[in-house]
């Protein structure tokens, strides 16, 4: 099983992600730190399950407005 987390850039800085389909949410300051707090949340909730995910994949979204002045 993979698990996928959603990151985005967090309003007062580092970031925040959220798994697809689980109710698994955790941020972090740096990307080290997000990657290690992934990991713990991520045992942490498949603890007791039978299934546990073998991979993990970060995907990094980036929001950005550009304003397109009419010709």
């Amino acid at each position: 099983m993979e698990l996928i987390f959603e990151v985005r850039d967090a309003e007062e800085g580092g970031y925040c992600a959220r798994a697809l389909g689980h109710g698994i949410f955790t941020e972090g300051d740096t990307w080290e730190e997000l990657r290690a707090n992934v990991i713990e949340a991520t045992s942490v909730h498949f603890e007791d399950a039978p299934v546990h995910p073998r991979l993990v994949q970060l995907h990094y979204v980036k929001d950005e407005l550009i304003a397109v002045e009419a010709a």
